[in-house]
């Protein structure tokens, strides 16, 4: 009993105005406030990216250095949320340690009532840092480590290596892994970015909750499902599955065979090669002869000319498809490829929930009710 034009996923539906990113699925192109991606990934860092996604202009070098200060200076998780972290059992996900501290955080920040522009572009930036050191964190904690403060001097990337492992990065691997935050920063109305708009829609100035930690919360819940950010830690999972490049074509086979999916595949929007998976490609390629094991890069090599041969209509790699690769090649633990997604994303995640608060409007839409139209009510003793 429609009572609009119903679109299933709303795939096609425009559900907000929005100066911060645009795609052209067609033309494979990617631009965050006009700039193209590649462009960003040739030329900027994190920490520039992050700046132009909130306030919408390139900063000046006074402007970036102390906007790193304050990333920097904002990274650090109160005693109190740590506390919660160490707490939580060690066959906790990192994607569910991650949300839960999130959350919490939004009970500590110096803004946490305030909901004022100013006061959300504070506890944004704050967010931006904070969520890579509670992701290293979770990880060393649940192997018996302590965690490693962030260093002041560094930038996220070199923080994230940095804290992650416990020595300093090698600048080619921090740049890399730069550049990959770059990438993931933002993608328009993606599933976990639209949840967080839906959230931070609910509220007003005076709510007295932080808005930004809440959707910042749920847009991490969004982000762990497989068939959004999860998706780049099950490509690796079926690569080491696979084991052996030998091993590719019967496996590639039992898959279309069975028709499942395989993993790093198709986009829901672009209709050509995703162009951040273009990037990730050459990145996994250099990784793999710098650390002498091209294994990982050949069997994605081999994997996507399969499945392109067995397609009737062209289907290509999207950015999950080669960042597992990547991430694996810096000896990143699996489970910690997606919220690597969340460190990147926070930055995308936080400039659309402060843009949606500057001209909010409750976003409600409608469903395409299929029940049925008049149902008599049965008392107890009749049914």
């Amino acid at each position: 009993m429609a009572n609009a034009d119903f679109v299933k996923g709303l795939e096609g539906v425009i559900a907000a105005e929005s100066s911060i990113c645009f795609i052209d699925g067609h033309a494979g192109r990617l631009t965050y406030r006009g700039i193209d991606i590649q462009d960003l990934a040739e030329h900027s860092t994190f920490e520039e990216t992050c700046y132009f996604l909130l306030f919408g202009n390139l900063p000046k070098q006074a402007e970036l250095d102390a906007f790193k200060a304050e990333l920097a200076a904002g990274s650090v998780v109160p005693d109190e949320v740590m506390a919660l972290v160490r707490s939580l059992p060690k066959e906790t996900t990192p994607m569910d340690a991650l949300r839960t501290a999130v959350s919490a955080l939004g009970s500590y920040d110096p803004d946490a009532l305030d909901n004022s522009d100013a006061a959300n572009v504070r506890k944004a930036v704050r967010l931006i840092g904070q969520v890579t050191t509670l992701t290293t964190s979770f990880d060393r904690i649940r192997k018996g480590l302590d965690p490693i403060a962030p260093r002041q001097d560094y930038t996220v990337a070199e923080n994230f290596l940095y804290t992650l492992h416990g020595e300093a990065p090698h600048p080619s691997s921090a740049r890399v892994f730069d550049v990959c935050l770059i990438l993931h920063a933002d993608h328009e109305l993606n599933a976990s970015t639209f949840a967080g708009r839906v959230i931070a829609s609910t509220f007003t100035n005076e709510s007295g909750v932080s808005a930004v930690h809440a959707a910042a919360t749920g847009a991490i819940g969004a982000l762990a499902g497989p068939l959004h950010g999860g998706a780049n830690q099950r490509v690796m999972e079926m690569l080491l599955k696979i084991g052996d490049l030998d091993a590719v074509d019967a496996f590639i086979d039992d898959l279309f065979a069975n028709k499942k999916k395989v993993m790093g595949f198709g986009h829901r929007v672009y209709r050509t090669i995703d162009p951040r998976a273009t990037v990730l490609r050459s990145f996994a390629k250099k990784l793999g002869e710098d650390t002498g094991n091209s294994k990982w890069f050949e069997m994605c090599e081999k994997i996507e000319k399969l499945v392109s041969a067995k397609t009737s209509k062209p289907i290509y790699p999207n950015v999950d498809f080669f960042s597992g690769a990547v991430f694996y090649s810096m000896n990143v633990p699996i489970d910690i490829f997606t919220p690597i997604f969340a460190c990147s994303r926070i930055s995308g995640w936080m400039a659309h929930t402060v843009e949606q608060l500057r001209n909010n409007r409750l976003i409600r839409p409608l469903a395409d009710y299929q029940g049925l139209e008049k149902m008599e009510y049965m008392p107890m003793a009749e049914r």
